[in-house]
């Protein structure tokens, strides 16, 4: 008999839980609603709330939009989308996730108090969470997207460094230890740690998930930056290890020879989605 079993700590963080619960209030009152950007990197997740009438927009799309209401997500927005929306009369449902938020007051204080020096974002480029903190900068910000590429810096010049909240936590401190170790005696150097740990306290708990399977089906839109380092983390661990969108990606070779499936996935996969994944595989198993 086939034992599948659904990853407890997988699922929605509080951040998208948030703004999907926003979306689907305002939807409820018969509102028109537009969201800038895909709500959440899921598209089984941002077809269903199409179909309750929530629009998706582009930054173009919101530079033509006057007098309606517009939802941002929780990876945050850049000052400049706030000024186009006072100008454009257009109401702003900010569902900006709380540690965006504060991660975005911080480093516009210290790009206030010190503009000179280099604001460092450990991060993925042109990702919204990291737009949304670069604008904090007037764009002055410089992102590093992987350790090699802290090389790239001046280290005779003051640092100040951050992290994207949905990045690996070990690797930022490798980026930290090499800063620490070539920075020149006359500059400051400041790390703060503002990676999310309701995210980071899931590499650890899935890694060990994906030992106890036969077969991990990580199930995560292709988009989310969560869900490749999430993924990559479970087939490290266990190299029978698949990402799929939704059910219909399941292969029923994989389901060979198997006793036990794990069924998990990102901070942006519905739960009802890993639901429908291992309803998928029992019906199977019936036939």
């Amino acid at each position: 008999m086939l034992q599948i079993e659904i990853d407890s700590g997988s699922g929605f963080c509080f951040g998208v839980t948030t703004a999907i619960k926003k979306a689907e209030e305002e939807l409820a009152e018969g509102t028109a609603l537009y969201c800038l950007g895909d709500i959440v990197h899921n598209g089984m997740e941002c077809e269903r709330l199409r179909e309750m009438g929530l629009v998706t927009i582009n930054h173009d799309d919101l530079m033509r939009l006057h007098d309606v209401k517009v939802l941002l997500r929780a990876h945050g927005e850049p000052p400049e989308t706030y000024a186009l929306a006072r100008q454009n009369n257009i109401e702003i449902i900010d569902a900006t996730c709380p540690v965006v938020l504060q991660l975005q007051r911080r480093i516009k204080r210290q790009y206030d108090a010190a503009p000179e020096a280099q604001i460092v974002i450990f991060g993925k480029n042109g990702h919204a969470e990291v737009l949304g903190l670069v604008g904090q900068t007037h764009s002055h910000a410089i992102v590093i997207e992987k350790f090699d590429d802290v090389k790239r810096l001046d280290f005779t010049r003051d640092i100040y460094l951050y992290s994207q909240t949905t990045k690996s936590l070990d690797e930022f401190h490798r980026i930290i230890d090499y800063i620490q170790s070539h920075i020149s005696p006359s500059a400051v150097f400041r790390s703060f740690d503002t990676i999310c740990r309701q995210v980071a306290n899931r590499m650890p708990n899935i890694s060990q998930f994906a030992t106890r399977h036969d077969l991990i089906l990580f199930v995560c839109g292709r988009k989310s930056s969560n869900g490749k380092v999430l993924f990559n983390e479970c087939l490290r661990v266990n190299p029978n290890s698949h990402l799929i969108e939704g059910p219909d990606e399941i292969d029923s070779a994989w389901l060979d020879h198997v006793r036990t499936v794990g069924i998990c996935g990102a901070t942006s996969t519905p739960k009802w989605l890993m639901e429908k994944c291992r309803d998928a595989i029992a019906c199977r198993e019936r036939f």
